[in-house]
């Protein structure tokens, strides 16, 4: 085989490579099995783009969202099904302007399979080097207009608000145990960092520990009417799309063992007719993925693990509280 066959055979090679990996790296990656696929998903009102503030159980920042319904400068969180993000970068699958990138891409290099190169008619770049710099650079290019937009229209998180005369860091000690149909000891909900607005009783801090196992046991037995009362319409539909994936794989996820070792109010608040709460949670899980056909475990394990995670729940007047967002802890 000649030095230019084997120079074309190498170069297809890379085009198809480049071609089937491009849609992963605009894609956003998977996360953990669990449920919230150990990412920040859902809404939190209009603090939804501000940092809650740090507790002794996460004492570090939170993760900023990356599936939310709400838009920088506008509410959310009440009551509409996760669309699709649109703009120019909006969406799971990069938006316009990622669109452009992968059909641009795509189309030049499987264009190479055909002898035209990646870009016909630019005979200088036709060779190896020309190739690679090409690549690099529209690369580059579009992850540059790809970051400036989003530092343009997804601000940073804000400051947490500032500590008031009577803040405190008094620590609430519910001293119940055994809650949630199978959940472990209660480690206590501290008062956080700042006095609430909207004060938060004992039962409320019952109804916070029993929906993280009940939203668990719903996760494992793929329960979606469950998951939907639990759960606010947004995260109802992170929760089934992400069922649905797991559907396609051909398994189906099991979290058992759910036991809260501690827990602390970050911040609580109404606006819109409804009341907010958002706590930091660390618990203890055995988090397994198993083949449906064959029952074998692909992921994870039934070893305990422990995990540390935000979560904020909405309260509408007359009804229980569900759970309105899921933060990772940075």
């Amino acid at each position: 085989m000649s030095f230019m066959q084997r120079k074309s055979g190498l170069l297809k090679a890379m085009a198809v490579a480049l071609s089937l990996a491009l849609p992963t790296v605009l894609a956003v990656s998977a996360a953990d099995a669990r449920i919230g696929g150990g990412s920040s998903s859902g809404s939190r009102g209009t603090r939804t783009f501000s940092a809650p503030p740090p507790t002794a159980t996460a004492p570090g920042s939170a993760s900023q969202f990356n599936r939310t319904i709400t838009q920088p400068g506008q509410p959310g969180g009440f009551n509409q099904a996760a669309p699709s993000r649109g703009g120019l970068f909006g969406g799971r699958a990069g938006g316009l302007l990622g669109g452009l990138a992968a059909g641009f891409l795509g189309a030049g290099l499987f264009g190479m399979l055909f002898g035209g190169g990646l870009f016909s008619g630019l005979g200088g770049f036709a060779s190896f080097i020309g190739l690679i710099l090409q690549i690099l650079l529209v690369v580059i290019a579009v992850r540059f207009a790809m970051a400036w937009w989003q530092r343009r229209n997804q601000p940073a998180y804000a400051a947490g608000p500032a500590p008031g005369p009577n803040d405190g860091q008094q620590s609430f000690r519910s001293g119940l145990s055994g809650l949630g149909g199978g959940l472990g000891g209660f480690g206590g909900f501290g008062g956080g960092s700042n006095q609430p607005p909207l004060q938060i009783q004992p039962a409320d801090y019952e109804a916070f520990e029993r929906l993280l196992g009940e939203i668990q046991s719903a996760w494992s037995n793929e329960d979606v009417g469950r998951l939907r009362l639990l759960s606010t319409p947004e995260m109802a539909s992170y929760f089934e799309r992400d069922l649905e994936q797991n559907q396609a794989r051909g398994v189906v996820n099991k979290v058992t063992g759910v036991k809260l070792l501690q827990g602390d109010l970050a911040e609580s608040w109404r606006e819109n007719g409804g009341d907010y709460a958002t706590v930091a949670m660390r618990f203890t899980l055995a988090d397994k993925t198993i083949e449906r056909a064959s029952g074998r475990v692909v992921e994870g394990s039934d070893q305990p693990q422990e995990v540390t995670e935000i979560w904020t729940f909405l309260r509408h007047p007359g009804a229980d509280w569900q759970v309105s967002a899921i933060q990772q802890v940075g």
